[in-house]
């Protein structure tokens, strides 16, 4: 996590500064073609799984449309952004005024992310867009990720997406559309994005410099799933340890179990642990509805049903946890005692 920005996972570039996408030529190509025709939305939903390049993608169509302000003169690509550039140093480093990224904001009090995106910050995207640009160029708003909008947030967002303002631009980023609401998704032209595929990934990690040890390459990019973000949790933060350290306590039985389970639920209950909290969390749910899918193809329905409940019960036990901020080592040992 860096210390500027405790969003961004170590290892990573930050989107307004990254220079290449990897794995997303068609959607590129989309946004291109559809910026050119002078007859783009007002408003892109782009959709798919953490960390695969949605907000890389935001801010390099960002640039395009900065960098072309007439739509009917733009190239038919997105080119790599130029870092110095005017407009590539501006986003670098936040301080363009026809860029506005919405985060959720960082508490004053413990430096840390706050739950939500509040409707306060959802509002300063009214103020932006009704300012005059000082070139006359696009104002460009990225809410990143629109998932994080709380109730407040998400109407208020709502009343911008029915009169959107002269040259805006919304570039909604979401990893479950469904967690949106129905009359957000109606307004906006959603564009998918898909996981890389293993040539991508291993291009992508090389250009952010991350060396995987070959005897864990093929782990590495089985589990990530295409993200390159779970590929850096598994790599930088301990990711592949604390699966590797999940599977024994499956596998071991009577009192060493436990003592191993309470050494796990220590590391990934310990401060400034949340990335690795939150990977282990999904990395749970993800082996339970694998579980599930297994004894349901191998005719095992009873077990299969056993599992589906238990992700159930898994999911809503964390739900609680995080709802009333209970305790997350004793929360982590009641999931792990749940695999029986």
């Amino acid at each position: 996590m860096s210390e500027n920005d405790p969003a961004l996972l170590d290892g990573a570039i930050p989107p307004p500064a990254n220079t290449k996408l990897f794995g997303h030529a068609q959607a590129e190509a989309f946004l291109a073609d559809s910026y050119r025709s002078g007859k783009g939305h007002h408003a892109v939903l782009i959709e798919g799984p953490e960390g695969i390049g949605k907000a890389t993608l935001a801010f390099r169509f960002a640039a395009h449309v900065l960098a072309n302000e007439n739509p009917l003169a733009a190239p038919d690509h997105l080119a790599d952004p130029d870092p110095d550039s005017i407009i590539g140093r501006q986003m670098a480093s936040g301080a363009s005024h026809n860029v506005l990224h919405i985060e959720r904001p960082v508490d004053e009090k413990s430096g840390r992310l706050k739950s939500a995106i509040t409707v306060d910050e959802v509002r300063r995207l009214g103020k932006f867009f009704g300012q005059t640009s000082g070139s006359g160029n696009w104002r460009i708003a990225i809410i990143d990720p629109a998932d994080d909008m709380n109730r407040n947030a998400a109407n208020a967002l709502l009343k911008i997406l029915e009169e959107p303002p002269k040259k805006s631009l919304l570039l909604l980023l979401t990893h479950s559309p469904g967690k949106l609401l129905p009359t957000i998704r109606s307004r906006c032209m959603r564009l998918r994005l898909e996981p890389l595929g293993a040539a991508d990934m291993e291009n992508a990690l090389a250009h952010l410099g991350v060396a995987v040890p070959a005897k864990d390459r093929e782990t590495v990019l089985s589990m990530a799933g295409g993200s390159v973000g779970e590929a850096l949790k598994l790599v930088n933060y301990g990711g592949l340890d604390i699966v590797a350290a999940f599977r024994d306590i499956l596998a071991t039985e009577g009192p060493q179990r436990r003592r191993k389970m309470h050494k796990l639920a220590d590391v990934l209950a310990a401060k400034d642990a949340d990335i690795i909290h939150a990977f282990f969390i999904g990395h749970v749910t993800e082996e339970l509805m694998h579980m599930a899918r297994g004894a349901a193809m191998a005719g095992n329905l009873p077990e299969a049903d056993r599992l589906s409940r238990l992700s159930t019960q898994v999911a809503e036990r964390i739900a609680i946890s995080q709802g009333y901020n209970l305790d997350k080592k004793q929360t982590i040992i009641s999931i792990l005692e749940a695999f029986g």
